[in-house]
């Protein structure tokens, strides 16, 4: 009888240990793909300012983009009027910017994915959505409180990422990241973004204020801010913003 009950009693406790493990690991797939899911919807148009902040000065931006979901991207700059209609396009895996001073379509290739874009601290697969965390991370829930979820992300074998690792903080409440960590292959940090004023767009809730913060030593007074101003998700976009004729068309 005492085998039995000892050989039952050390079932339940494998079965105890077994089941936390499988449960972190759905729940984790499940919170990031809410989070890809809130951040970029099906589809999604924004009108934001950028601020570049340097040791040498600020200098803004304003822009527009169009995407659906991470496949296709299209942004426009408004102002300054020194870029006023440099345009960008990414189709899949495929990126092109326009620069209407020299009338040209320059093909971005993948291996300029982690250079600045337009001289700010995000980056050229930042803006433009080239990787899929749900698709290209493998991630796991490595701490939680009552705000908030901790997420680790790990870089799928083969997958078309920049990044050697990814911590994520994400709130429980809007299912929004609130700190995102960037480690390079060598599992040096080397930069953070922030997300924070959180408003509500028709039905959906959105971080309007991001700050993205490099950690290089050289890069010390280096920070670039972006503000929403406005959002709308889930609308029918114009198929035409996703071509590379978009690129000249939409640059006036």
């Amino acid at each position: 009888m005492y085998r039995s009950a000892f050989h039952l009693f050390s079932t339940l406790f494998a079965l105890l240990l077994f089941l936390p493990t499988s449960s972190l690991a759905t729940s984790a797939d499940e919170i990031i793909k809410k989070v890809e899911g809130n951040l970029n919807g099906e589809s999604a148009i924004l009108h934001f300012a950028m601020v570049v902040t340097t040791g040498r000065g600020e200098r803004t931006m304003k822009m527009e983009s169009y995407s659906i979901g991470v496949e296709k991207s299209f942004i426009k700059i408004i102002y300054p009027g020194k870029d006023k209609g440099i345009t960008f396009l990414k189709i899949d895996n495929n990126m092109w910017q326009y620069i209407p001073r020299i009338e040209k379509i320059i093909k971005i290739p993948a291996s300029m994915m982690l250079q600045s874009w337009m001289g700010s601290d995000f980056t050229n697969d930042d803006l433009v959505k080239e990787s899929s965390l749900s698709k290209d991370y493998r991630t796991t829930l490595i701490e939680e409180n009552g705000k908030e979820y901790t997420l680790n992300l790990a870089p799928l074998e083969h997958a078309p990422v920049v990044w050697g690792r990814i911590v994520m903080q994400v709130s429980k409440q809007y299912s929004l990241p609130t700190t995102v960590q960037y480690f390079d292959e060598d599992g040096i940090r080397v930069r953070t973004l922030e997300y924070t004023d959180v408003k509500k767009f028709n039905d959906r809730y959105y971080p309007t204020a991001w700050l993205m913060t490099p950690l290089d030593p050289d890069k010390k007074d280096h920070r670039t801010s972006v503000k929403i101003d406005y959002a709308l998700f889930n609308s029918d976009l114009n198929p035409n913003y996703f071509t590379k004729q978009a690129l000249k068309r939409y640059s006036r």
